[in-house]
């Protein structure tokens, strides 16, 4: 039988290209494969808003839990120190020491806090039962409801160390913050193989905000002038300058998060509304919990019911602290307090971000005080949830 001869330049160029074929098909076939690596054994949960949305009651919320180790805006500290560089310069570092207490590493407020320091250091720290608790401060006991006022009275002398301390004791370290405004600046913590992120996006009206930001003009003044970079000259917003960039804020983290969102965000994003917070407490937290793989307590019930079900709206000095209120009439609060004249000048430039969000515009001051016209829109399930969110329906 006659013998084919094949050139050995041929047998080398199939080798080659077989060869390719394989390693392709590897790689492909790698890339759908479950991922080997374990999470991390502590959930790290960012409540990402901007400032008078709701988000300190929403911090507590998670605070009081027993489970978890809260810090509300520890960002604030980067903001004070470097306070005349714009909020764009301050992103990397707001997120560097975002992800270092996410890790528990205090070490990270070195550059900001005095040298030798305690608990009532750090910013906001009465707020949160975790340091106001063992072993952080002997005073409480983890499942206690505690106030801000009481931590204080008892638990502000204790080292600075407690805080790293404690916060390795928990399986939930959340974070409240109104310092990010761009949902892709938090990508490397959100591919971050030593973090467990989720992240709970919390809106508001902005017609609610802007009454609610005339009640703290003064200080809100500094943030102001990061956010519009000023370099260091305090702002009072009577343009909506701000709000303008808030909305714009939010339209932006809710477009990314949900319009082709990356494949690591899958299961990680969720939308609340502070309105849909206010009319359906335990419905809502409960949503937020599961989300963040926590369970509501009876104890953790009953406080929810005592705080969202006061009398009134609440005071001017009470515009930072959470305390007992008729939570859907403080969500409402504007529609009788303000303008029509600056209703219409702040949907005018935060009109794409109520569209969105799912506001009804008014057009008239007898819609705005018409308190029988409902201006929250139906909440569109795959709106808020990008679990949720099913292309084929």
């Amino acid at each position: 039988m006659a013998r084919i001869r094949i050139p050995s330049a041929i047998v080398i160029l199939f080798v080659t290209v077989q060869t390719g074929f394989l390693l392709f098909m590897y790689a492909r076939y790698s890339s759908f494969m479950p991922q080997s690596e374990e999470k991390p054994s502590q959930v790290h949960i960012l409540i990402l808003s901007s400032w008078r949305s709701g988000s300190s009651f929403v911090g507590q919320l998670f605070s009081q839990h027993p489970s978890v180790f809260y810090l509300m805006e520890p960002a604030w500290h980067v903001w004070v120190t470097m306070y005349q560089n714009s909020a764009k310069v301050l992103h990397m570092a707001v997120r560097d020491l975002v992800r270092s207490v996410f890790l528990c590493d205090m070490s990270v407020f070195d550059a900001y806090m005095p040298w030798k320091r305690n608990l009532s250091d750090l910013f906001q720290w009465a707020v949160s039962r975790a340091l106001c608790s063992a072993p952080a401060c002997d005073s409480f006991q983890r499942t206690d409801i505690t106030s801000e006022m009481a931590c204080k009275t008892l638990c502000g002398r204790y080292p600075f160390s407690k805080v790293e301390e404690a916060c390795k004791t928990y399986s939930h370290v959340v974070i409240k913050e109104v310092r990010f405004f761009d949902l892709k600046v938090l990508y490397p913590l959100l591919t971050d193989p030593s973090l467990n992120l989720k992240i709970i996006h919390l809106v508001r009206d902005p017609r609610a905000v802007v009454k609610s930001r005339e009640q703290s003009v003064k200080a809100l003044a500094r943030d102001n002038g990061i956010v519009l970079s000023t370099n260091g000259t305090k702002v009072e917003d009577s343009k909506y300058k701000v709000m303008q960039e808030i909305c714009r804020s939010h339209v932006q983290i809710y477009e990314t998060a949900t319009l082709k969102p990356p494949n690591f965000l899958k299961d990680r994003y969720l939308m609340i509304r502070f309105e849909d917070l206010v009319r359906d407490p335990l419905s809502e937290i409960s949503e937020m919990y599961k989300f963040a793989d926590l369970s509501l307590t009876p104890t953790l019930k009953s406080w929810i019911y005592n705080i969202t079900h006061g009398q009134g709206p609440g005071k001017k000095k009470e515009a930072f602290k959470i305390t007992s209120r008729d939570a859907v009439t403080v969500s409402q609060a504007w529609r009788n307090v303000l303008s029509f004249q600056k209703i219409k000048k702040i949907q005018e430039v935060c009109k794409g971000a109520i569209n969105m969000l799912g506001y009804q515009l008014v057009d008239s001051e007898k819609e705005q005080r018409d308190l029988s016209l409902d201006l929250v829109l139906p909440r569109r399930q795959n709106q808020f949830s990008w679990s949720s969110f099913n292309p084929k329906h």
